[in-house]
């Protein structure tokens, strides 16, 4: 009950400060779920993953049988999303059979500890070689055509299976399987970046706590200008998500401007540690994974300097560009589409409107940065090969992040470099953020 209690405290008047930002109401604090509660949650999304989402999938990646073949502390990547909950790892040796019927995929284990819902165990229980024996029989005896195995040169999370069990895999299968063995490289990503309805709507509330924390940190509740250091700031979103037992997939980024620091045009990042000052605009990057779903966000902050009620006009104009280059990147959203297609309209649309903007998006999901289309890279805007070819589908979530620099007057003309990432989705036509985005600057009083 303590830390409902804690949780109430942090995030009902930050929940408040959002939905005006927003321009919604929000009728109290969102709790965040013990973890013994999680699991329903999540075993929920996975069988309406499996059930739904896996057969269309299986159909449209030409796949008949999907292997994903593990071992304890050495899982395929994608393993965790396709196992019931609480699941730390693959007992001993364990190995997921999904087979492609007129009636959807039949979901087959062939391990030592049978997973329950939604899987069926295929094998009573032996030796290691005796389950080697029984995946082969079991391959066999269903025939399939077209096998996909985890393996791919340029997909990292589609790579998940070992050169010994890939091996052992065709030690147990007749000469003539092997060329039924393919790559479900495909049909990996496909599986990893799609979200269903049920998940966007959690996906929504996981992004809004994100935010909320954030709030938090970049206010006077937080911040002591003349004392605070960034790193202080960044070490207070680490513990606050930690008290929260919201996980964080990477170490929160803490970052000043301030006049008379040098931001040049060509300069991919402009900000530095230190204490922070009055008149500094921060900057933040954090990502927390809460019932399997990452975020990622980006946003901005300003310490107002004395007899100061609000940011400088010069800055509230520079959040204004970065929100028009939102608009130009999520504009170019088309399904089919490839990521180096957007990312070029949009340099060109920024260039028509004289906006400076570099464009680094990437997609969302089981991980902060989940395979799908890239959308530019911060140290190539000129197009990325494979990664940047991959088509956009519909029902996929996105980190829309980038920057633009543009002179403010109030600082005598010197750039200031707006750093946004906020989270949303494509539902094949229009792009609509998760828990809003910024429009308003963050205020240290």
């Amino acid at each position: 009950m303590r830390k409902f209690a804690v949780l109430a405290c942090l995030l009902l008047p930050i929940q408040t400060t959002l939905a005006q930002d927003q321009g919604r109401e929000i009728a109290g604090p969102r709790a965040v779920l013990e973890y013994r509660d999680r699991p329903p949650v999540e075993n929920r999304h996975l069988e309406e993953r499996i059930d739904t989402l896996l057969p269309a999938l299986m159909e449209e990646t030409n796949l008949d049988m999907w292997l994903v073949l593990n071992r304890e502390y050495a899982e395929d990547p994608i393993y965790f999303s396709l196992v019931p909950q609480p699941t730390f790892a693959a007992r001993r040796t364990t190995m997921l059979v999904f087979h492609r019927t007129d009636d959807g995929v039949d979901r087959l284990t062939v391990n030592r500890y049978p997973l329950g819902a939604p899987f069926e165990s295929a094998w009573e229980g032996g030796d290691l070689d005796s389950q080697w024996q029984a995946l082969g029989e079991l391959i066999v005896s269903r025939n399939p055509a077209r096998i996909g195995i985890n393996v791919s040169r340029n997909w990292p999370v589609a790579d998940g299976l070992s050169h010994a069990l890939h091996q052992r895999l065709l030690e147990v299968l007749p000469d003539d399987y092997a060329d039924r063995l393919l790559p479900a490289e495909d049909l990996v990503v496909r599986w990893a970046e799609t979200r269903t309805a049920d998940e966007i709507e959690t996906y929504a509330h996981t992004v809004s706590l994100a935010r909320s924390v954030i709030a938090e940190a970049f206010s006077s509740r937080v911040i002591t200008p003349g004392a605070t250091t960034t790193d202080d700031v960044a070490w207070y979103l680490r513990q606050r998500f930690a008290e929260l037992d919201l996980p964080v997939w990477f170490m929160p980024y803490v970052n000043a401007q301030r006049l008379g620091q040098t931001c040049e045009s060509d300069t991919a990042f402009c900000g530095e540690g230190g204490i922070i000052q009055a008149g500094d605009v921060l900057h933040t990057d954090v990502g927390i994974c809460y019932l399997r779903l990452c975020t990622d966000t980006q946003e901005m902050g300003y310490v107002l300097k004395l007899g100061e009620t609000e940011a400088p006009k010069g800055l509230m104009d520079a959040l204004n560009v970065g929100n028009r280059w939102q608009d130009l990147l999520t504009d170019e959203y088309v399904t089919g589409r490839t990521g180096n297609e957007i990312t070029a309209a949009t340099r060109a649309e920024c260039a028509r409107k004289k906006i400076d903007c570099s464009v680094y998006t990437h997609a969302i999901g089981f991980f902060g940065h989940a395979p799908g289309p890239t959308i530019g890279m911060w140290d190539d805007q000129d197009g990325t090969p494979v990664h940047g070819d991959w088509p956009l589908h519909a029902n996929t979530c996105y980190a829309i992040e980038g920057n633009i620099k543009t002179p403010v007057p109030d600082w005598g003309g010197q750039l200031v470099q707006i750093k946004l990432e906020q989270s949303a989705c494509f539902d094949g036509k229009t792009v609509q953020y998760l828990a809003g985005r910024q429009t308003n600057w963050h205020i240290v009083r």
